[in-house]
């Protein structure tokens, strides 16, 4: 679909049924839903699908190991019924991962597999794995560069692990094969009243043309995340702030650090959070932290102490302890938690919160990645309401997502970087094949080729450098100085797709190889 298409779209539709703000996961999960209930969908993102927060997870589908510590057993419930939901209806971007809690004390043994097995009862049918003991040489075995003084064994579970910016990708054809338009690069600047003070619609600028437009709906959805009382502001200037963001930084290491499939979980920090050391896409990913943001923006940076903390915290359970120089990639994301008072961010619940101002505008905060679908439901019953539409009952529990595939099926691709398209992978592959050096490698330490990036454009709605190195592939969280290399290869690349001249691809590989100086520690 080309973008003048989707505008052409917006011009020509006179009114929406359901207008979403915000392309993160719970705004293309809402989109998603309000297209399969058959409604006329629209969603604007200010920058790039997944641009914020959606893109910078742990990358896990979990019910919340450590939300289970602190006796929210109702979200842990939810978390990993939709933890299984995503796992039958997204086999080419969901896997299975076991994770082991070394064990260094004997009395830690029945302590977490006390708790790990009431983590497999409350996901029923849909559990992945059972949890198991494990002596000391079974637990090398499955990590064999552990650190191995005073290990006495470790508990092993199971919890789901996928690719979060491909999800959205994911989540954007998904909504378009239903009939939604999916407009990137369009940022909210108001909001449309009728004329009894109603929220009827949005203003919005197409950053490509700088053209102002509007779209009129009936009803409006606040799916940004972070950014939610900015928009809440919109429709009432004394609204009050409702998220609280919490910034989580990860490290990207070589998977030498990490030998095997198996991920570890550190049950305590020094801050008391629970600490991951996960195998990626032939990488091995440590985090997270917690901390503060003062403010929501579009590009967080990890702080000297929360690096320092993380490779503190890893060097104490891996054989070779990992230094900053090692460190291929840095990356922060911010959660939008949900604002209270005086409580710590580390201690505050993942649930999520349906706000409906007098105007009408339905604003949806906090969760997480895991619960997107059960957010963009209970999101849409309100909208419904709101809008006045005809109800129709949701249809997403189990539909399968754009490019399923069956685990089984022969055609599944077994690199992890073409498996993440899933039935689109041989539409991936012509691409490559068809363009001038497409099966080139893009650079000798990433494992793409060329011709993805021209993929990018033409099937996924990409439109810079960065939506393609940072989002549609993850060159930039898998080797940051590996990708500002590239940078002018690709912007040469997009620039052909899209008609460009040599000076926008000069100034989109200088931006880029700009943003990806902030993603390498010096």
């Amino acid at each position: 679909m080309k973008r003048e298409d989707l505008i052409q779209q917006v011009a020509d539709q006179d009114t929406w049924d359901v207008i979403v703000i915000g392309g993160g996961a719970t705004g293309l999960g809402t989109a998603v839903d309000a297209a399969a209930r058959g409604y006329r969908t629209l969603l604007l993102e200010q920058v790039d699908f997944a641009k914020a927060t959606s893109s910078r997870s742990t990358k896990l589908v979990h019910g919340g190991v450590r939300y289970l510590q602190q006796g929210n057993i109702s979200l842990v419930r939810e978390a990993l019924h939709e933890r299984g939901l995503m796992y039958n209806n997204a086999p080419h971007l969901v896997t299975n991962l076991a994770f082991i809690v070394p064990r260094y004390k004997w009395w830690e043994g029945p302590f977490y597999g006390i708790g790990l097995k009431l983590y497999d009862l409350l996901a029923g049918k849909l559990n992945l794995a059972k949890s198991r003991q494990l002596n000391h040489a079974q637990t090398m075995a499955a990590i064999p560069n552990l650190e191995e003084d005073g290990l006495d064994g470790g508990t092993e579970y199971h919890d789901g692990q996928f690719d979060d910016s491909r999800m959205c990708s994911t989540l954007v054809r998904t909504a378009m094969d239903h009939g939604a338009t999916m407009l990137n690069h369009a940022t909210v600047t108001g909001l449309l009243r009728d004329d009894v003070d109603h929220v009827a619609g949005v203003c919005f600028r197409d950053e490509e043309t700088g053209d102002e437009l509007e779209a009129r709906g009936r009803v409006v959805v606040n799916a940004t995340g972070v950014f939610s009382n900015a928009i809440r502001r919109m429709d009432d200037a004394e609204a009050q702030s409702v998220v609280e963001p919490s910034r989580g930084v990860h490290l990207v290491l070589d998977a030498s650090f990490l030998k095997g499939d198996t991920a570890i979980m550190v049950p305590h920090t020094d801050d008391g959070r629970v600490l991951f050391v996960i195998p990626w896409h032939e990488r091995c990913l440590v985090g997270t932290t917690d901390e503060h943001a003062p403010e929501p923006i579009l590009e967080p940076r990890a702080t000297d102490d929360e690096v320092e903390f993380i490779l503190r915290n890893a060097a104490r359970y891996l054989e070779r302890d990992p230094q900053r120089s090692d460190v291929l990639s840095v990356f922060a994301g911010l959660r939008p938690l949900v604002r209270h008072e005086g409580t710590a961010t580390k201690k505050i619940s993942r649930e999520h919160e349906i706000l409906v101002s007098r105007g009408g505008l339905v604003t949806i905060i906090g969760g997480k990645w895991t619960t997107y679908r059960r957010m963009a439901a209970d999101t849409m019953d309100h909208a419904i309401d709101v809008g006045g539409l005809e109800r129709h009952d949701c249809a997403t529990e189990h539909l399968q997502l754009h490019g399923w595939l069956d685990r089984e099926d022969p055609a599944m691709p077994s690199e992890n970087w073409l498996r993440v398209y899933g039935a689109d992978a041989p539409e991936v592959m012509a691409v490559c094949k068809e363009i001038e050096g497409g099966m080139d490698p893009l650079h000798e330490r990433l494992p793409y080729p060329r011709g993805v990036a021209v993929h990018a454009v033409r099937h996924e709605l990409a439109r810079t450098v960065e939506d393609v190195l940072a989002r549609r592939t993850r060159a930039l969280l898998l080797d940051a100085a590996a990708a500002a290399e590239v940078a002018e290869d690709v912007a040469g690349l997009v620039a052909a797709e899209l008609g460009r001249d040599a000076d926008w691809a000069c100034k989109q590989a200088a931006a880029f190889r700009e943003l990806a100086a902030g993603y390498q520690l010096s």
